[in-house]
């Protein structure tokens, strides 16, 4: 369930970005650049990204929205203790395309944000499970899901679930297939 005081906190950080965008003067360009100063990629990339699961859908849409800096791409793999190049094969994003933003501390498209964030709410997810089934102590719920994100799955035919994050429908079927496990409902 999302919870209600994360979401406060986020809303008014988020209102500050979108009052900056509104008010550049120049368009496109440095529009996305007033949504990157280092405060708003502390907050997207500390407290949003990593806390997504417990926001509300609004704020979770609005911060898709805004983009996330490229460089949460590295941050997310490093996390995971997975290779960048996997992590950016199973979400279907260009290496170019995001080294590329990464040089330029660019954020992602909204397409973009919403995969590496898919991924992010799974972590939420996993953590949440395991809260809630168990002792979480020493438990590091990102290293996990890389790791059951790369393993085949007789309920996905063999495939990985990996190979199904590249878009939103298949994310959405993960994360569904990865709640089963905490019931056992599937094995």
């Amino acid at each position: 369930m999302a919870s209600a005081k994360p979401a406060s906190k986020a809303a008014a950080p988020l209102r500050d970005v979108h009052v900056k965008k509104a008010k550049a003067a120049d368009g496109g360009a440095s529009t996305r650049a007033k949504a990157a100063t280092p405060a708003a990629r502390k907050v997207v990339t500390v407290v949003e990204a990593q806390k997504l699961h417990l926001f509300d859908p609004q704020s979770r849409i609005s911060i898709i929205r805004q983009g996330i800096p490229a460089s949460s791409v590295g941050s997310l793999s490093a996390r995971m203790g997975m290779p960048k190049e996997a992590l950016l094969s199973s979400l279907g994003l260009s290496r170019a395309t995001i080294s590329r933003k990464e040089r330029a501390a660019a954020l992602l498209s909204k397409d973009e944000s919403e995969r590496v964030l898919g991924v992010e709410s799974m972590i939420g997810m996993v953590q949440r499970m395991v809260e809630e089934s168990g002792d979480p102590v020493h438990f590091d719920a990102a290293r996990w899901l890389s790791e059951w994100l790369a393993g085949p799955l007789p309920a996905l035919g063999g495939e990985t679930p990996a190979s199904y994050m590249d878009t939103f429908e298949g994310q959405r079927m993960v994360a569904d297939l990865l709640a089963m496990t905490q019931s056992g409902a599937y094995a």
